[in-house]
C-alpha cells in the first residue's frame, strides 16, 4: 500500500508527493501515475504539510444509485444500468477547503463517496481487465443542491457548482476497495454508514462500462455512489468523509 498526494509548500512551491516509510515525503517529478516519474527532494512530514486535491482529473464522472438503500430513501427505482453523470473540473477542492453556498440553493447536502483514479488511459476495456487501469482510491464528497436537482429535473446545475468536489486527503495504491466502511459525519455525528462492498455495480463494472462511452484519462476520477443517509448542510458546519484505510476528508461550510 503506498500513499501519495498533493502538496503546496511553504515556498508555494506545488508538487506530487509519495510518503515514505521514515517520516519523510518525497517530491514527485511527474505525476504518480507516470511511469518514469521519480523522487527529486526529500522533505520531513512535519504533520503541517498543506494539502491539496490529490489530483487534476480532466473529468469527473458520477454514477448515481449505486447503493440499494440510497435509492430506497430517495423513493427512486433502480435503473438496470448505471447511472453517470459528470461534475465539472472547477469543482474539486482539497482538504481544509471551504465548500460554498451557493446563493442560488437553499439546500445543499453532503454525499461520501469513494472515489477511484484511473492510472493509465483506456477506451472500451472489459470489467476483468478494469483493475489494471486503476491507479488508486480517495474518498470524495458529492456535493449536491438538492432544491435545484429537484427543480430542474436533471442534475448538472445542482452538482456542478464550484467548490463542490472536495477530494483527499490522500490517494492510496495497491489496495482492495472492498468491505471498508465509509462513513460521512456532520459536526462530530455520523450520518452516513456503510460497507464499500454493498455497492450495487463494482468499481471494475463501473470502469468498464465509463470507458464503453468516452475514453478515460491518467487522473480521471469515477465517483461509485453514496450509501444512505444524505442530507443537508448549513453555512458554519463542519462536514467529513472517511473511508476505512485512505484517511478522513474534512471540509467546513460557509
Amino acid at each position: 500500500m503506498k500513499k501519495y498526494g498533493k502538496i503546496r509548500l511553504t515556498n508555494g512551491k506545488v508538487s506530487y508527493a509519495v510518503w515514505l516509510k521514515d517520516g519523510q515525503i518525497g517530491l514527485l517529478s511527474e505525476p504518480p501515475w507516470v511511469n518514469d516519474n521519480k523522487i527529486i527532494e526529500v522533505i520531513p512530514d512535519t504533520g503541517d504539510i498543506h494539502l491539496l486535491a490529490p489530483c487534476n482529473p480532466s473529468k469527473i464522472i458520477c454514477v448515481g444509485l449505486n447503493y440499494r438503500q440510497h435509492a430506497a430513501e430517495l423513493d427512486m427505482q433502480l435503473p438496470p444500468e448505471p447511472v453517470i453523470f459528470l461534475k465539472p473540473p472547477s469543482a474539486v477542492i482539497g482538504p481544509g477547503d471551504i465548500i460554498r453556498y451557493p446563493e442560488q440553493s437553499q439546500r445543499v447536502d453532503y454525499e461520501g463517496e469513494l472515489a477511484v483514479v484511473i492510472g493509465h488511459e483506456c477506451k472500451k476495456i472489459d470489467t476483468k481487465a478494469a483493475s489494471r487501469y486503476i491507479f488508486g482510491y480517495t474518498c470524495a464528497n458529492d456535493v449536491t443542491a438538492r432544491d435545484l436537482q429537484q427543480k430542474d429535473g436533471q442534475w448538472t446545475r445542482a452538482k456542478s457548482f464550484d467548490t463542490f468536489l472536495p477530494l483527499g486527503p490522500y490517494i492510496i495504491k495497491d489496495i482492495d476497495w472492498r468491505d471498508r466502511t465509509i462513513r460521512t459525519t456532520l459536526n462530530g455525528q455520523i450520518k452516513q454508514e456503510a460497507k464499500t462492498d454493498m455497492l450495487i455495480h463494482s468499481v471494475e463494472a463501473l470502469v468498464s462500462y465509463v470507458s464503453q462511452v468516452m475514453t478515460l484519462y491518467p487522473g480521471d476520477v469515477i465517483l461509485t455512489g453514496t450509501p444512505e443517509g444524505v442530507g443537508p448542510m448549513l453555512r458554519g458546519d463542519e462536514v467529513s468523509v472517511e473511508i476505512e484505510g485512505l484517511g478522513i476528508l474534512i471540509n467546513k461550510v460557509e
